[in-house]
C-alpha cells in the first residue's frame, strides 16, 4: 500500500504528465493507494464544477481511507516540525508535516512531487516513491 500526496493528485485530475502522475496511473488497479482526510479535503476543495467533485469522490471511494491525525499524531507532528527547525530547516506547509507524520507512523511509502517532503525524507527517514520503482 502507498500514499498519494495532493501535489500528484492535483496534478493527475489536472491531466498532467510526470513520472508521478504516470506511476499512479500504473498502479491504481495493481496496488493498493491509501487516501486520508486531510489529502481527501485538500483534493475536492479545488474542483470547480460539482461534476467533477463527484467523479473525483468517486473515485477515491474504494481506496482504503485513513483518518490521519489524532491527538497522538498531532503533538508528534508538531515534534518533528520543531526538529527539522532546530536543524535549520522550515517546512512551508504544515499539513505537509501531518501528512509526513502519518506515513511515518504507518510505514506508508509516500508518492509526492513537494519539495517540502525532501527534508523529511533525509531527517525524518520518510520513505518515499523514488522514479522508476518496480511496480
Amino acid at each position: 500500500m502507498i500514499f498519494v500526496d495532493t501535489s500528484v493528485w492535483i496534478d493527475y485530475f489536472n491531466g498532467e504528465i510526470t513520472w508521478q502522475t504516470d506511476y499512479l496511473d500504473s498502479i491504481l488497479d495493481k496496488e493498493s493507494v491509501a487516501i486520508g482526510d486531510l489529502v481527501l479535503t485538500e483534493v475536492l476543495q479545488g474542483f470547480r464544477s460539482d461534476k467533477d467533485f463527484k467523479q473525483a469522490l468517486e473515485l477515491f471511494s474504494p481506496f482504503p481511507f485513513f483518518d490521519m491525525l489524532g491527538r497522538d499524531l498531532a503533538v508528534q507532528s508538531a515534534k518533528n516540525f520543531r526538529f527539522l527547525k532546530k536543524r535549520g530547516l522550515t517546512v512551508r506547509k504544515t499539513m505537509d508535516v501531518m501528512i509526513a507524520t502519518f506515513c511515518l507512523a504507518c510505514q506508508l511509502p509516500l508518492l509526492h512531487d513537494d519539495q517540502d517532503f525532501n527534508p523529511m525524507e533525509s531527517h525524518l527517514n520518510l520513505q518515499v516513491i523514488k522514479p522508476g520503482r518496480a511496480i
